[in-house]
């Protein structure tokens, strides 16, 4: 017999999924022009059968060379997905845009998130860039040779976070702006939340870490299929004051969250106040799988505070119907600058109001100002002033030398750090933070001004591009997208039919109506034999296509594939020697290494056909000995491959 336990768990878990197939039904028949409106539950199920009828039908690549050309495939391709031709626009802006992607023939697949200016923008190629559109003021030309200058850096705070929220501290009219203007875009309330800023993700999880009560709240559950720096940072963080870790864990091979394990994890216990921390992400920001947001209202009625982690959405995933309806305690995300050329930026801890008093006031400061280092901004004064005071005002940027580096005379001699740039899977993380309190301070004084009102406007390109855009039209592109490469993938397959090896593995949900246009693969060779990620990785950037690297982890294995375990799992290299002693490490670091693909709004079909064309050519056995070979050759001496 079932304990009264498990019965709960069960019934929850029945409900998340019931509950979460009306939500996803009735938010896309809310979408205006939404694919929904004209097709049916049926037809959203039938949606793998639909495309493999449609793309490559019948059909194996067993060479390279087969591949149709660009032209041929774009016309199947619109064939099978003709709502694909609405989404023009985005390719327009593409174009004006983001001509850098053209012009360097760059496929940027690494990194997902979203970007605060846009290429064209930050040269300063368009005559309106960093002019309010309101207003009659001529915009503030860039300097020369500024491509590799930074429109903004970061300068830590020492107060720590529960002061700043509460008290709000002392930010720049420029800092105001930056942070109005992403309220704005992710549609979160200011009534009902307040935040900060951190130097990037990981900073913003690890704060949270130490300013959370696990001294009373003692437990810690996350929900990850992958390795996540910042969660690493967290759980460390956490533990150190007394926290108890739990993990989700996914079912091999098709890496299904275990819906009844995740559930009885949050309903077990006696009490149902104070539990803990519950991180919730909506979606993998490697396999592309989501998940309802139903577990974070089944977490918070069985006392559960709730992080949601929503560094993976794509753009206006935030406008979705299940954030309006469930409201998370804590809610990370992050913003980087531009798209393909400066990935740098930093990360948002939002919390909610009425979670504040829970935190710690003792937790260590980890916050950050927003330094700005262009003339971005344009004002209008609501008060008479004259010129003086309105040049004073706008000449409080630092001056920029032709060299790209900040005048020393103004900045007074700062100390400038530059942080190597980390991995871009950890999206938000930023190269350049300003370790002095001079400078904020000076920052500060300039900004606010003395007796004026002036409203300071923050043009963030990219965010206004995708604020024109609906959501349903950015969710469709990227659908189309990913599932084309999908199913094109899974056609190539190497000639020895007699083992029939697929040449490559998607890990994750495959061809599917839902899911996020993220892509986790390996590569094999005709032995069946794993070609290693880092390896694909080189040769792909060699292309000129940009991948990323991840980790799986938290993988279960039934006794049906319980054989399967020894071959597909591997031990992650130790960062450190603290990791490589801890044997409470070593579980975390077992799992699959893999290559990964994320589809940015931006992305267009030509970029997922030059991903597919280069994977092909793995069907050569010799590829690899041929592109060792002609490196070597080409720079004349030995190139480790």
């Amino acid at each position: 017999m079932q304990s009264s336990r498990t019965r709960e768990a069960t019934k929850q878990c029945l409900h998340v999924c019931c509950l979460f197939s009306f939500l996803s039904l009735q938010e896309e028949a809310k979408k205006p022009n939404s694919d929904f409106t004209s097709t049916s539950a049926a037809n959203r199920r039938s949606f793998a059968t639909t495309t493999a009828a449609s793309v490559f039908p019948n059909t194996q690549f067993n060479n390279h060379e087969s591949l149709p050309p660009l032209q041929e495939a774009f016309a199947q391709f619109i064939t099978a997905y003709p709502n694909y031709s609405q989404t023009h626009q985005i390719d327009e802006i593409r174009e004006l845009e983001y001509n850098h992607l053209s012009l360097s023939n760059h496929v940027c697949l690494d990194y997902i998130g979203i970007g605060l200016f846009s290429f064209s923008q930050l040269h300063g190629q368009l005559s309106s860039a960093f002019a309010n559109p309101s207003t009659s003021s001529l915009p503030h030309p860039l300097p020369p040779h500024s491509s590799d200058f930074p429109l903004f850096s970061l300068s830590y705070k020492s107060v720590n976070l529960k002061s700043q929220l509460l008290n709000g501290g002392h930010e720049s009219k420029f800092e105001s702006a930056i942070k109005k203007r992403i309220w704005d875009f992710i549609n979160i309330s200011e009534d009902d939340y307040s935040a900060v800023f951190t130097a990037n993700r990981t900073s913003a999880f690890k704060l949270l870490a130490e300013s959370y009560p696990f001294h009373s709240c003692r437990k810690l559950l996350t929900m990850y299929d992958h390795k996540s720096e910042a969660v690493e940072a967290m759980i460390g963080s956490a533990g150190k004051r007394g926290a108890h870790s739990m993990t989700a864990e996914f079912t091999w091979p098709r890496l299904r969250l275990q819906y009844a394990e995740l559930s009885n994890m949050i309903v077990s216990g006696r009490k149902k106040s104070k539990r803990g921390l519950f991180v919730f992400q909506l979606q993998s920001r490697m396999t592309g799988a989501r998940y309802s947001y139903q577990w974070m209202r089944m977490a918070q009625d069985h006392g559960w505070h709730v992080l949601l982690d929503a560094c993976a959405l794509g753009p206006k995933d935030m406008d979705s119907l299940g954030l309006s309806l469930f409201h998370p305690d804590f809610l990370i995300c992050s913003f980087y600058k531009v798209f393909g050329e400066n990935p740098s930026g930093f990360g948002c801890l939002f919390v909610k109001k009425s979670a504040i008093p829970i935190l710690d006031d003792s937790a260590k400061a980890g916050t950050v100002s927003i330094v700005p280092m262009k003339k971005l901004f344009s004002f209008t004064d609501e008060s008479s002033g004259t010129d003086t005071e309105v040049d004073q005002a706008s000449n409080i940027e630092v001056e920029v030398e032709e060299n790209g580096f900040a005048s020393p005379n103004l900045l007074s001699g700062p100390l400038s750090t530059q942080i190597p740039q980390s991995s871009r899977l950890e999206q938000g993380e930023s190269s350049e933070i300003i370790e002095s309190e001079r400078t904020t301070e000076m920052h500060r004084k300039l900004h606010e001004g003395v007796g004026k009102k002036r409203h300071y406007y923050i043009e963030c390109r990219c965010l206004d591009h995708v604020d024109s855009l609906r959501l349903s039209l950015i969710n469709s592109r990227g659908r189309y997208l990913i599932n084309w490469l999908i199913n094109a993938l899974i056609k190539l397959q190497h000639p020895n039919e007699e083992k029939g090896i697929p040449l490559v593995r998607i890990y994750g949900p495959k061809v599917k109506f839902d899911r996020g246009p993220v892509l986790a693969f390996n590569v094999f060779d005709w032995k069946g034999e794993k070609v290693e990620p880092d390896l694909v990785h080189k040769l792909a950037d060699r292309k000129n296509i940009s991948l990323g690297c991840g980790f799986l982890q938290n993988i279960w294995f039934s006794d049906k594939y319980e054989k399967e375990k020894a071959r597909v799992l591997e031990k992650r290299k130790c960062e450190s020697k603290d990791d490589a002693r801890n044997k409470e490490k070593t579980r975390d670091n077992i799992g699959i290494r893999v290559v990964t693909a994320a589809f940015g709004f931006l992305a267009n079909f030509e970029d997922a056909y030059r991903l597919w064309s280069f994977i092909a050519q793995f069907l050569d056995a010799d590829f690899v000995e041929k592109e060792r070979w002609r490196y070597t050759t080409l720079n004349e001496g030995n190139v480790h491959i």
